[in-house]
């Protein structure tokens, strides 16, 4: 019997893996869902959407690659997000080389940020970092000062775009048109941070979930302003992933046994390590 074939997912292959996708990891996503992630323009010329692998030409597993370019401390990095690593029971003996057709891919930092348990470990044997799993969680309180101070909260998307710095603006233009995020921008002129966040629910408590920000200091600086506009609008919390924050705030829990998010790099630190540009907002969670 020959060996399974090992091949990029080019955009011809893209909606069949995703197909497979549908029928064998998630069937609350269409294959048109799917392919949503892999089809963002993220400032790269993308080599594939990943690989699979085909026996006697049917699909029988594959890894899924979103790819996307940064900027980190004023240097062009370019990352390469693993996803969606499925592979059939009978040909489980096959993944690893989907794991090694990804990671051997020069100049990119790699990251896997909605892992399994087994797909984790299995990436910190290929010298993968784990990350801080733990999400921050305070809640939101009435903050009458902030117009003293001269701080707004922009919702208009247009009006953020304008406001936020050149580089600011084009992680937020990369990702408005994605409908099942929110997006703000808070502070004042010249100091302005960028917020994406989504609703979410802790027991039946309506909270606000926030995914990514343009700048952790103001972010901090700025928190209980934005928490005052999500108390307004019905979020009783805020949460965030503690590696996000340069430390805890004051009033935080932190909760703890979620997934170890991870990545491979050698310059790059876990700080460095965005949801953006990623299936975190890429795929509707």
């Amino acid at each position: 019997m020959a060996m399974p074939t090992l091949e990029p997912i080019q955009d011809g292959d893209l909606l069949a893996f995703c197909q497979f996708l549908t029928e064998h990891l998630s069937s609350e996503r269409s294959a048109e869902q799917w392919a949503q992630a892999f089809q963002q323009n993220w400032g790269v010329a993308k080599p594939n959407n990943g690989f699979l692998i085909r026996d006697e030409g049917k699909i029988v597993g594959g890894i899924g690659a979103i790819y996307a370019e940064r900027i980190i401390r004023g240097q062009a990095e370019r990352f390469c997000n693993i996803t969606s690593w499925c592979v059939l029971e009978a040909f489980r003996s096959q993944s690893m080389r989907l794991a090694m057709a990804v990671v051997s891919q020069p100049g990119f930092h790699f990251t896997d940020l909605t892992p399994t348990e087994v797909v984790s470990k299995t990436l910190q044997f290929l010298k993968f970092k784990p990350m801080n799993e733990r999400h921050a969680l305070w809640p939101n309180i009435p903050w009458p000062f902030a117009q003293l101070g001269g701080i707004r909260v922009l919702t208009d998307y247009d009006a953020i775009e304008g406001t936020l710095a050149p580089a600011d603006a084009k992680v937020f233009h990369d990702h408005r048109h994605l409908p099942w995020l929110r997006h703000l921008a808070v502070g004042k002129p010249g100091a302005y941070c960028l917020v994406t966040w989504k609703p979410n629910r802790l027991k039946g408590v309506p909270g606000a979930l926030v995914l990514g920000f343009s700048d952790p200091e103001l972010f901090l600086t700025y928190r209980p302003t934005i928490g005052s506009y999500f108390l307004q609008h019905g979020y009783f919390y805020t949460r965030a992933e503690s590696r996000l924050l340069p430390r805890l705030p004051k009033l935080s829990h932190e909760l703890a046994g979620y997934r170890n998010k991870v990545f491979r790099s050698d310059t790059l630190t876990e700080s460095d390590i965005s949801n953006f540009y990623s299936e975190i907002v890429g795929l509707n969670q």
